[in-house]
């Protein structure tokens, strides 16, 4: 039953009962030679990897199945005989080469793809998801701030240097002019509609002490961490709580000031959620709002294929079900037959560096950062977001836009 060592032909030609195994010589090809009857029947036998020929037990002494090689020529090198462990080490060079290149052009496709691609497309749930990612994560506010919106930067701030202002403070600059624009003063009660965790519905509760204010978030996880800044910096007139912005609980005409910061960007009914707002404002109230705008699309001016390539991407990087542009904001004010003194603004050029202004504060402290790897490619993917949409805004693509409007007396 062992295997023996390769005979000459003719032996085997002597003999019809002999060992039923044989190995041939790992330098020589081989021949299956199967007796049937008196007769051989010579057939070739498919090499294998290792270059030895297999053992083939006999089934019978009439029907025997030897394995022959001849020393006539050698064998043919087999991938693993190359030694150099390519998986292209059998294809001439040129297949060589063509193999490598089409491996190349898929990785080039799948990397324009990645690029091109926004990763977290709209859902019913991803806003709130989303979120509480960012929250529970730490990077945002610890690069951010209390702030999840673009900062303020005056005309003599750009001109000497936008990375010589504080990113933080920047933030905090923008809620004091977002107040100046808004023209409301000592409201009583105040909504800060999308408020994340509070920063802005915290700064508002401060300038005015002897208000409430009220924040409305998709986030559990952000209503938790603003309540804990809130109860650090010891104010009671601010309370946050989970509410769906187009479905909102409190009765009509509630509050003096409805404020609204970069919310409308993640509304999938841009209409309700103007209507709500205009519904719980009381008549004289406020409505103040701050949004990213794609720029208004009309007859003479479509959009190019390029151009709804990049929104799809603005889109889908981070939760976006669309955008609309600032004049479509003044028609769905002007819709609800509730406000009145409707009027806009385009704060593109103040709020264009913060885009910017991000990345290089983080470039300045990114020991946070790179102490938490897991946090490394969702910051990639955000720091791919920035510039595309500081891309869009210094295109004329998107807009800021600044939109405020009081509600008619009843």
């Amino acid at each position: 039953g062992s295997a023996k060592p390769w005979a000459p032909q003719r032996h085997m030609l002597a003999a019809k009962r002999c060992t039923p195994y044989c190995v041939r010589s790992s330098s020589a090809p081989r021949q299956d030679r199967q007796w049937i009857g008196d007769e051989p029947i010579v057939a070739e036998a498919p090499p294998t990897a290792s270059g030895s020929a297999p053992l083939v037990p006999g089934a019978s002494r009439r029907n025997e199945l030897y394995r022959v090689a001849a020393a006539s020529s050698p064998a043919t090198p087999s991938t693993a005989d190359t030694g150099n462990g390519s998986a292209f080490g059998s294809l001439p060079p040129a297949a060589t080469v063509a193999a490598g290149v089409a491996a190349l052009g898929l990785a080039g496709v799948g990397l324009q793809r990645y690029m091109t691609s926004g990763s977290r497309p709209y859902s019913a749930t991803t806003v709130g998801d989303e979120y509480d990612q960012w929250t529970e994560g730490g990077i945002l506010e610890y690069y951010w701030g209390e702030h999840i919106h673009l900062g303020y930067y005056t005309e003599a701030e750009r001109a000497a240097g936008f990375h010589k202002k504080d990113y933080k403070q920047a933030k905090y600059d923008f809620c004091d002019e977002m107040l100046k624009f808004s023209g409301a003063s000592n409201p009583v009660r105040v909504l800060d509609v999308g408020c994340g965790f509070g920063g802005t519905s915290r700064h508002l509760g401060k300038l005015f002490p002897d208000a409430s204010v009220t924040g409305i978030t998709l986030s559990p996880k952000q209503v938790q961490r603003g309540m804990e800044l809130c109860a650090e910096r010891g104010l009671d007139n601010v309370k946050l709580q989970v509410m769906d912005a187009l479905k909102m609980e409190f009765a009509d005409n509630t509050f003096d000031l409805v404020w609204a910061c970069e919310s409308g960007e993640h509304m999938p009914d841009k209409k309700k959620y103007i209507e709500e707002m205009a519904r719980v404002l009381k008549p004289g109230g406020t409505l103040v709002i701050a949004c990213w705008c794609q720029r208004e699309e009309t007859e003479q001016r479509k959009f190019t294929d390029e151009e709804r390539q990049q929104l799809q991407f603005l889109y889908d990087e981070w939760a976006h079900p669309f955008f609309i542009s600032i004049q479509e904001f003044e028609r769905l004010m002007k819709g609800t037959n509730m406000l009145e003194g409707i009027c806009s603004d385009d704060w593109t050029l103040q709020t264009l560096p913060d885009w910017h202004n991000s990345i290089i504060s983080a470039a300045k402290d990114p020991w946070y950062l790179l102490a938490r790897p897991q946090a490394w490619y969702r910051t990639f993917r955000d720091v791919l977001g920035l510039l595309r949409m500081h891309d869009g805004f210094s295109s004329g693509l998107m807009q800021y836009g600044m939109m405020r409007a009081v509600k008619k007396a009843a």
